[in-house]
């Protein structure tokens, strides 16, 4: 299993229009095999700061999930929001 942990520092401003392209990210993100978890958290001590967690079956998962439609359509549409982003993989020993 590899957990995805991708932390979003938004522009003020731009949190609703995140958290809407984000429901349909993982909405349809949950759907793909492999797909264990996928959700969106924000940051208890700063709003601005949301981070989707994921958890994947292996690497083979995230690759096609990085290739779907959906993905390749909404992320770009993310990116805009933001002024940072901080992505890490993890693998549990």
């Amino acid at each position: 299993m590899i957990k995805i942990v991708a932390k979003n520092m938004l522009k003020e401003g731009h949190k609703e229009k995140f958290i809407k392209l984000a429901e349909e990210l993982i909405e349809k993100s949950r759907q793909e095999a492999g797909c264990i978890s996928y959700g969106l958290f924000e940051d208890i001590n700063d709003d601005s700061i949301l981070t989707f967690i994921e958890e994947w079956e292996d690497k083979k998962a995230i690759e096609k999930h990085n290739n779907t439609e959906h993905f390749k359509r909404i992320i770009p549409l993310l990116a805009e929001l933001r002024v940072d982003k901080e992505s890490n993989l993890y693998k549990e020993i």
